[in-house]
């Protein structure tokens, strides 16, 4: 009847009327009804006003939700699958890790954070170090909001990895995600391998790519790198030298940090000082209403006093623990049990046990016991729902009763609706205090929910948490057999799949021992096997969906032979079954004609795409994303066939559309991204002189460049040049980039006499303006040393290459990789010169380096040893030259191996036998506006 059913609801009334950052949703009625208004209100403030969307009639609820429904995940990044789920999970993790209102004293480490992005490149990764607990994710959180509110250019992207052995910490994932996070914001459509192996080892060269693509810097946050499943095996793109506009933080713990990694720069956080134990734990007394005496004030600061009783997490905790007995029990009583805890494990268990004791029953005591077993043992955490499944006795009142108590004393917390531990030690203490049996104890409630997921798989229920937990529980089983057969289950590999969780289910059927060929083989006769039991209209249009998982899978696993048959049958099945002008049937043409351009019969690809894009058209309208993705896909077909125009003007469409779509959908990021390229575009007219206008010219030379339109990229170059010089004064290092991009364009047309007289200008003006290994001037160094290689200049090229080894020394020590690359590249050009003797040592010093960087078997090895084969036979030494060429075949038979048969050369140890424009990165040769 519009009045408050007690007074405490009208008590909360008068609480939330007071706030100003609240809203209140008066209802009469039904539960549903008012469920479903709460609804539209959220969804209505999200869109409004966090996203900052203009709200459109094509957002009304039935088609706004029937689109939602049906459109793939594939929407988000071009064909690249990806688990929205996962990227909610690092949203949460980035929220709750900056969730503290204490700063405790970070303004130092925000000052050394903030020079490291202000320092000149090359420069390695920071190290930021602390016992656990000590606040580590709490200052990189709070340093990336304050960079995200001073510096909106600065791309930061970040990570923070959860548990061991979750999947916030597989190496493939996190590597995936952050290139895909690069792509969004480079607005790039672009395919992408999903091979883990692969995936990891191109990474760096995405990282240049895109990196080049990006007005301003980029920096790389990775939070407990050191929980990542073997860590310095598959972050070694680390130790690479990164881009100039890129910096990486990583944090770890001190006891678990790489051997390796310690050499790097280090910010080291220091216990907190008493004036931060006071604050700490005065913000959570007075939260709670308590008061301290001075007294027992004193003996708090005292207790601190250890580094593991003076860390962040440890007086948090204490804080909340004084505070949650201080109105009801004795603070003094308290505060002598928790001065017994000299760690963060210790005082955990002492809050349990007042959990524990603050109980009515000993059958809620079991309760809570297994509660905190069962979401410890498993993969990525437990839902209230699966807990009341699995616990029937357990009531709803119960169990939002203890899950409050245990959120609030910061043992568990929620990600992406699962609950799980909030920290490392939380598991650890009920380890000790729960599961003093060990494996034994483990494995007895692995199996509860083993028994639990196979019963929702044995009623046709494969969810995302099924297929989450069931294989990666029997595979911590080392049940081979049980993970074979739940493998076989189409619906598991399926959703595990397209999802994009593929270096999971590879390292499953890995561990069953079946390789590429004969798992495709399993998964084709199980289709087959289902496709019999499959009768009417839904299950062959379920069928089409298995076959185009199986044929995409396939393709990504390099088996393009093998992809097709699948891919193809989906297609007949979509045709008959649906009807053949059925969005469903562009996504199977979509999907074949992937195939055939990675097969290079382009021919067939293009025909499909554009039987694809007629179909979109007709389905959804001219200016739908789906139409945005088939005429990326053929602008992409046409760019590889050196059709640049039609290339262009497809992909002028596309982001037209997209533009549109962004701002419908609110894409708040995506939108801004959108704009800033317009307005780029738009600068074609400028008008006065400044350096940002001169800067634009040049991004804008260089856009056309990529074009292959080398008329209009020289006007624009130039004039960034003339500009700049009027403005900065010819002298300005912004002069020399623009003179570099200019030698390069010069170079391309073949006018070396004018590239050359370009490069040595700009050489001229680096070595003035800069430090002797600054990156810059070793781009300049070694580009001149190519061209005087080019047009037989030999003896000028010497100085040239001799210094490019010299600036790698100084920049990266004499043991680094790169400095074996300039060792190479001069070897080369010796033996060019018939000085094979200089050779020699120069080979057998890069040669080393890698062995020691790389390991024995490397590709950067065996092309090294190839080298050193040809010059013993040149030589005379025809048996050294046998064994050491070899010795190279081995290492490129085991590559070829490695990666299905089809070996890639990835980079080669001579960089100088490649023209500029097919160097790895499309931008190798012209600079963007990075200084």
């Amino acid at each position: 009847d519009g009045r408050a059913s007690s007074v405490p609801v009208q008590q909360l009334i008068e609480q939330i009327s007071n706030m100003n950052k609240s809203k209140m949703i008066d209802h009469v009625g039904g539960v549903e009804e008012g469920a479903y208004e709460i609804y539209n209100c959220v969804e209505k403030i999200i869109k409004q006003d966090i996203l900052g969307c203009e709200m459109t009639d094509l957002e009304g609820k039935d088609l706004g939700n029937k689109e939602d429904s049906t459109a793939p995940e594939e929407e988000v990044f071009g064909d690249v699958l990806w688990d929205a789920h996962d990227e909610q999970e690092q949203m949460e993790a980035f929220q709750q890790a900056s969730n503290s209102t204490c700063e405790l004293g970070f303004e130092k480490y925000f000052e050394r954070l903030n020079d490291l992005v202000a320092a000149p490149a090359p420069i390695p990764p920071l190290l930021v170090s602390g016992g656990p607990g000590s606040g580590k994710s709490l200052l990189l959180s709070k340093w990336i909001q304050l960079q995200q509110k001073h510096s909106p250019n600065t791309l930061i992207l970040y990570h923070f990895v959860g548990r061991p052995m979750s999947t916030s910490s597989e190496s493939a994932l996190i590597i995936k995600r952050l290139t895909l996070k690069l792509m969004q914001h480079s607005w790039l459509v672009s395919p992408l391998t999903f091979d883990p192996a692969k995936l990891l080892e191109e990474f760096p060269h995405w990282l240049e790519k895109l990196s080049a693509r990006h007005q301003g810097s980029i920096i790389i946050i990775i939070d407990s790198i050191d929980q990542i499943q073997q860590a310095e095996k598959h972050m070694k793109w680390l130790i690479d030298p990164l881009p100039v506009n890129v910096r990486v933080i990583v944090s770890v713990n001190v006891e678990t940090c790489p051997q390796a990694w310690r050499l790097w720069p280090t910010l080291h956080l220091d216990p907190l000082n008493s004036k931060d134990v006071k604050s700490l734990i005065s913000a959570e007394c007075n939260s709670a209403n308590v008061k301290l005496t001075k007294e027992q004030e004193k003996k708090l600061e005292k207790h601190c006093r250890s580094a593991t009783t003076c860390n962040a997490l440890y007086v948090t905790l204490l804080g909340k623990t004084i505070a949650c007995v201080g109105n009801t029990g004795n603070i003094d009583e308290i505060l002598q049990q928790c001065c017994q805890c000299q760690d963060t494990v210790s005082l955990y268990r002492l809050v349990l046990r007042s959990i524990q004791e603050s109980l009515q029953s000993d059958k809620e005591k079991g309760l809570l016991r297994e509660i905190l077993c069962i979401i410890g043992v498993s993969h990525n955490g437990v839902s209230e729902s699966e807990l009341m499944e699995l616990y029937p006795e357990l009531t709803s009142a119960v169990l939002a009763s203890l899950l409050h108590s245990l959120h609030k004393m910061c043992l568990l917390t929620y990600g992406c609706g699962l609950l799980k531990f909030q920290h490392l030690q939380a598991w650890e203490m009920v380890k000790l205090e729960y599961m003093e049996a060990g494996e034994k104890v483990i494995s007895a409630y692995r199996q509860k929910l083993v028994e639990y997921f196979t019963m929702q798989l044995s009623q046709d229920r494969v969810t995302w948490r099924s297929a989450d937990e069931l294989p990666w529980l029997f595979q911590q089983q080392g049940d081979k057999q049980k993970l074979h057969k739940c493998l076989l289950n189409l619906f598991v590999s399926q959703n595990l799949y397209k999802r994009g969780h593929f270096a999971e289910l590879l390292s499953y059927w890995q561990l069953v021992g079946k390789d590429k060929s004969s798992m495709a083989a399993e998964y084709f006769d199980s289709l087959k096997e289902y496709e019999k039991s499959s009768e009417g209209e839904e299950s062959m249009i379920c069928l089409a969906d298995l076959y185009e998982t199986l044929g995409r899978f396939l393709k990504d696993l390099g088996l393009l032979s093998q992809a097709v048959a699948p891919l193809q049958r989906s297609l007949e099945i979509r045709e008959t079954a649906l009807d053949p002008d059925h969005p469903r049937v562009a996504q199977s043409l979509h999907q074949l004609a992937g195939v055939y351009v990675q097969w290079k019969k382009f021919g067939n690809a293009e025909q499909l795409y554009k039987q694809a894009l007629e179909i979109s058209e007709n389905a959804y309208g001219a200016e739908h994303p789906r139409v945005a993705r088939e005429l990326d896909a053929l602008a992409t077909l046409y760019q590889k066939q050196n059709k640049y125009e039609q290339a262009e003007q497809l992909r002028k469409k596309s982001f037209k559309i997209r533009q549109k779509a962004a701002r419908q959908k609110g894409s708040l990021c995506g939108f801004a991204l959108l704009r800033q390229r317009a307005l780029q575009l738009e600068e074609l007219t400028l008008g006065k002189d400044t350096p940002d206008n001169a800067r634009t010219l040049n991004e804008l030379g260089v856009l056309y460049y990529l074009q292959n339109n080398l008329e209009t990229a020289e006007l624009f170059l130039k004039r960034s040049l003339e500009m700049r010089e009027r403005v900065l004064g010819s002298d300005h290092p912004d002069c020399a980039q623009s003179l570099n991009n200019l030698a390069a364009l010069y170079n391309e047309k073949k006018h070396y006499d004018k590239a050359e007289e370009l490069y040595e200008k700009a050489l001229d003006i680096r070595r003035r303006a800069l430090a002797p290994d600054h990156p810059s001037l070793a781009y300049t160094v070694k580009h001149l040393a190519v061209l005087y290689k080019k047009m037989g200049k030999l003896d000028k090229a010497v100085p040239l290459y001799e210094l490019a080894v010299e600036i790698r020394q100084k920049s990266f020590g004499p043991k680094h990789p790169s400095v074996a690359t300039a060792l190479v590249n001069l070897a080369v050009l010796y033996c060019q010169m018939k000085k094979q003797i200089e050779a020699l040592p120069l080979y057998e010093r890069a040669l080393k380096i890698y062995e020691d960087s790389f390991g024995h078997m490397h590709p950067r090895v065996g092309e090294t040893l190839k080298n050193l084969a040809v010059l013993s036979y040149e030589r005379g030494d025809f048996e050294k030259a046998a064994e050491l060429y070899k010795r190279a075949m081995e290492i490129k038979e085991a590559e070829t191996l490695l990666i299905g048969g089809k070996a890639t050369s990835r980079h080669s140890s001579s960089g100088d036998t490649f023209s500029l424009k097919s160097a790895l990165s499309p931008n190798a040769f012209l600079e963007h506006g990075q200084r």
